[in-house]
């Protein structure tokens, strides 16, 4: 009789466990696709506590929307570079960020002679809320309808390109599975693949990094989609873009190594650069000359070659 008590209490106690672990993939699941963002008066106030964007009020500038693949509109900001030019570029925030994050990079494109084009990712800045980030999964075709959008907006175009950071560089890298028009990509902290930013912030939260899988099989179920298709580094097979890849060397959200599999995975011009001492999403403000330096020297290649 007491054996079969114990069996009956181990197998509650397995019961239990398996209830906790269902449960806490659920809510990890909602934790890890949620989208905790900014206003664009928090996110313009950090860039101003951090470097010099008085610059940015005086510029010519046009808000408007661009009714994405599946209608959802994005909202739009073009800076017309006070030298006339027919260069343009496509600038991709981060996770929880908005437009106003995309100011570190806008002046440095100004210098090198390009009209800017900021926007805010689905369901961040002014966009409609949504929770649900898919991390490149519907974002490459937010940018995709956008690019299109900016090629028939701007017809004197001679020139576009796409600088992402972070969620915004996996974006930009996904893209190029759709084979849009674009000359060049600036690729700065992205990701790979997701599932192990996923682990590393499970680790963080004292949390088996295991649980990523049970809050994956929740997001298929809840929303159609397993976390190991958000892997931009598939989606280069076939890409004939250049691309610059920048990483802080100091990184430990999104590690470098992330940054060496894309490149290594790109069949097409591209050049890699780690950022000493720079931690995440922050080598343009760590070493901002070489940052230029390399940009600048990118884009004189391309446009020789």
């Amino acid at each position: 009789m007491e054996q079969l008590t114990a069996a009956h209490i181990i197998l509650l106690a397995w019961l239990f466990l398996d209830v906790v672990v269902i449960v806490l993939g659920y809510f990890l699941c909602s934790y890890a696709v949620g989208i905790r963002r900014q206003s664009l008066e928090e996110a313009r106030a950090w860039q101003e506590a951090h470097y010099d964007i008085s610059w940015y009020d005086p510029l010519e500038k046009t808000d408007y929307s661009v009714r994405s693949y599946d209608g959802y509109r994005l909202n739009v900001q073009a800076l017309k570079n006070p030298v006339p030019t027919d260069k343009y570029v496509i600038i991709s925030h981060g996770y929880t960020d908005n437009r106003f994050g995309s100011l570190k990079y806008t002046k440095m494109y100004l210098d090198l002679g390009f009209n800017v084009i900021l926007y805010d990712l689905r369901g961040h800045g002014m966009n409609e809320k949504t929770n649900l980030c898919t991390y490149t999964l519907r974002e490459r075709w937010d940018l995709n309808s956008l690019i299109q959008d900016t090629r028939e907006r701007f017809e004197n175009m001679t020139q576009l390109g796409l600088h992402g950071e972070s969620l915004g560089a996996a974006t930009s890298v996904a893209v190029t599975e759709l084979k849009p028009r674009v000359d060049f990509i600036v690729e700065d902290c992205g990701f790979a693949e997701i599932i192990p930013v996923m682990r590393g912030g499970l680790r963080g939260l004292h949390l088996p990094a295991c649980l990523v899988h049970v809050a994956s099989v929740w997001c298929k179920i809840r929303y159609g989609f397993f976390f190991r298709e958000m892997r931009p580094v598939d989606c280069l097979d076939e890409n004939k873009i250049p691309i610059l890849f920048i990483h802080g060397a100091e990184d430990t959200f999104i590690h470098p190594s992330h940054c060496e599999g894309l490149y290594k995975a790109n069949p097409a011009y591209g050049e890699m650069h780690l950022i000493p001492n720079a931690p995440h999403a922050a080598s343009i403000l760590t070493d901002p000359e070489a940052y230029k330096n390399y940009v600048s020297s990118f884009l004189n290649k391309i446009e020789t070659a």
